[in-house]
């Protein structure tokens, strides 16, 4: 086994030669380009090479999960003493400069391992969902280049043993999410979606830069090993922990899509649906989670910013559940789903529950990526249509996509025994140890959750057919390519829980006992905040119970009533056109911030570039040119003159020299 982590380097090593190999030599939509006249490669070999290379990696991380989950092995071949399995594979030197020093190294321990799981196996089966879903696309091979790309700067994300190695992989999957959302970069307002992506998460990476540069100053290195050991010795809320850790979160909040840096997740639909899976459920979203998680001991050093992240994801999930109540775009619904279970990662990290997160992003990981290619295979059926106003009755045509839809809306809604019940419970629970009012809002936002996902199911699959003859002639499953990934994620999203079944269920919570050396320190200095089994059965209950209630309000209203959305220019009440318009969020940035700018802009380029650099710049040229117009009236022609010139030259030297 030893040989899996000795050759971890090949993980994300083999998506990058993907990307290159597919992005050369794929066939390739620009017919008269060079690569096109060399092309060699069919639409069957690129998808081909582009699942292998995330399959391989899949398959060498379960390798070195199976190394690290046996405490003897970990014991003989680290000799790094019980609880601490970590290995780090040093690659090359990087960076040395003065006292600044960064090695190209990768660390593998628990977390790194449960994120290289996460990326390539749900990442192997968007891609080969992908081959069906893209079959008929000209821009083929360079989507599944451009998917490989991102599946490599994730894993280097996730990989890298210390914080500048971490940022490459942040800064990579940014700009892999632009390419991907502007893919169908004809289309004007597909560009600015990418354009906002790629903005907005430019604002929390400057506070992710200042984090680092603070972290060097603060501890001399910014190698996570050294870090925090150094930390462990600091006492709790010095104002520097405090700083870094909140410069850290901006970060966070940008790439993880929180308040108020929110609103590109959203926008981001304008990309291919594989690629909203891949966004949402396996890569970029998840980036700021695995962050803080990674840093736990510095933010179990500051509480402050431990509350400040708690009530941010809380608020976050709160917000962006009620807008979810009333988008009727198949997408945008399950877009600010992901941005409320985000918030959910969170609370579930601010209130201590490290492990509880990390939890919830796993089992989301299954049933967002089972719902978005779900929502992939209802669009392609309805030719394009996103609209859930204009479905309905897909149950008998769709009949896989509708049973695979089912599993993972009850798994997001927390139903028992579904994967989305333990990690939810188990943040929760947590929540109420810590602050009975984050309890109570975060089952307010469950209860909010299964609302809007089973209106979205109930007016998708039940009911009579609201869309045109055409698309009802047209209504067909998807192929195998695109129905196997659904099946499979949708078995996770049924049993992922068994991963972290708790006490008072009988489980040992296997992802707890993995995940404990890379959180044992935090533990050790966090106040133990136990609850008892009737307490957790209690809450559970409380859960479930309003989860169901919920539910069949939705049953109630779409199924029995058949009730649908009003017509967008139908009238409705002021609350309710203020949440469908999303709170006016994107017109309130685009006034506080955007009209600002543009008129800031206008003013330095109208007074200051044109009226001063420009006039600056103008003067000079034609300084120099003036002088070389006059200059060149030397050149007469006349032999005597030049002779005269010299004469005098030479007598200003002598006289020059002589002085």
């Amino acid at each position: 086994m030893i040989e899996a982590i000795n050759y971890s380097w090949l993980v994300p090593l083999l998506p990058l030669i993907g990307f290159l190999l597919i992005g050369f030599f794929g066939p390739n939509e620009v017919t008269d380009s060079v690569f096109h006249r060399r092309k060699k490669m069919s639409k069957g070999l690129a998808g081909l090479i582009a699942c292998a290379t995330v399959g391989i990696g899949f398959i060498m991380s379960c390798g070195m999960f199976g190394q690290l989950f046996g405490d003897e092995a970990v014991g003989e071949i680290f000799q790094v003493g019980k609880g601490n399995p970590s290995y780090t594979v040093h690659l090359f030197n990087w960076i040395h400069a003065g006292n600044f020093n960064a090695d190209f190294s990768f660390l593998i321990d628990p977390l790194s391992v449960i994120f290289l799981l996460i990326i390539t196996g749900v990442g192997f089966l968007i891609h080969v969902y992908s081959i069906g879903y893209m079959h008929d696309d000209p821009a083929f091979s360079r989507f599944f280049s451009h998917l490989n790309l991102f599946i490599f700067f994730m894993l280097l994300l996730v990989l890298g043993d210390n914080y500048l190695v971490m940022f490459v992989g942040w800064e990579g999957v940014g700009l892999c999410s632009y390419l991907l959302i502007g893919f169908w970069f004809k289309n004007t307002e597909y560009n600015k979606a990418a354009n906002k992506a790629f903005i907005m998460n430019r604002v929390g990476d400057l506070g992710f830069i200042l984090g680092i540069i603070l972290i060097f100053l603060t501890f001399g290195s910014i190698k996570y090993s050294e870090v925090f050991d150094t930390a462990g010795s600091f006492p709790s809320n010095q104002a520097v922990m405090i700083t870094i850790t909140l410069l850290l979160f901006v970060g966070a909040t940008g790439k993880s899509a929180q308040i108020p840096l929110y609103t590109w997740l959203p926008d981001a639909m304008a990309g291919p649906t594989p690629v909203s899976a891949l966004i949402h459920a396996a890569t970029m979203v998840t980036a700021g989670i695995y962050m803080i998680a990674r840093s736990n001991i510095l933010y179990t050093l500051a509480p402050i910013s431990m509350d400040i992240v708690a009530g941010v994801g809380l608020f976050t999930g709160i917000f962006a559940a009620t807008i979810g109540l009333f988008q009727n775009d198949i997408k945008k619904v399950l877009a600010y789903s992901t941005v409320s279970q985000l918030g959910y990662m969170f609370l579930g990290l601010g209130v201590g529950a490290y492990t509880g997160a990390v939890f919830h992003v796993m089992t989301h990981a299954f049933f967002k990526a089972l719902l978005f290619l779900g929502a992939g295979s209802v669009i392609h059926a309805m030719s394009g249509e996103q609209d859930i106003r204009k479905m309905g009755g897909l149950k008998k045509s769709l009949r896989i996509t509708f049973l695979t839809f089912m599993m993972g809306t009850i798994a997001i809604s927390g139903i028992f025994p579904f994967s989305g019940f333990f990690s939810k419970d188990e943040i929760l629970g947590h929540a109420f140890a810590y602050n009975k009012f984050f309890w109570l809002m975060g089952v307010l936002g469950s209860v909010m959750t299964a609302f809007y996902m089973f209106r979205l199911f109930y007016l998708t699959f039940f009911g009579k057919f609201r869309g045109t003859h055409e698309q009802e002639h047209h209504l067909h499953e998807s192929p195998k390519t695109m129905t196997i990934p659904l099946i499979v994620l949708a078995v996770l999203s049924v049993v992922g829980g068994i991963f972290g079944i708790p006490e008072v269920m009988g489980g040992k919570h296997f992802l707890k006992e993995f995940l404990e050396p890379v959180f044992s320190a935090s533990e050790l200095k966090m106040l133990p905040k136990e609850l008892s089994h009737s307490t957790e059965i209690i809450l559970m209950a409380v859960a479930v119970i309003a989860a169901l209630a919920s539910i069949y309000s939705a049953y109630y209203l779409f199924v029995k009533n058949k009730n649908v959305p009003p017509a967008d220019t139908a009238h409705i009440n002021p609350v309710q056109k203020m949440i469908y318009n999303k709170y006016y969020m994107d017109e309130l940035y685009a006034k506080l911030f955007t009209k600002p700018t543009d008129w800031l802009s206008d003013k330095l380029h109208r007074f200051v570039e044109i009226k001063f650099i420009d006039q600056i710049v103008n003067f000079v040229g034609e300084g120099v040119t003036w002088t070389s117009s006059q200059a060149r009236l030397i050149q007469t022609g006349h032999i005597g003159f030049y002779i005269f010139a010299m004469v005098i030259g030479i007598i200003l030297i002598l006289l020059y020299k002589l002085v």
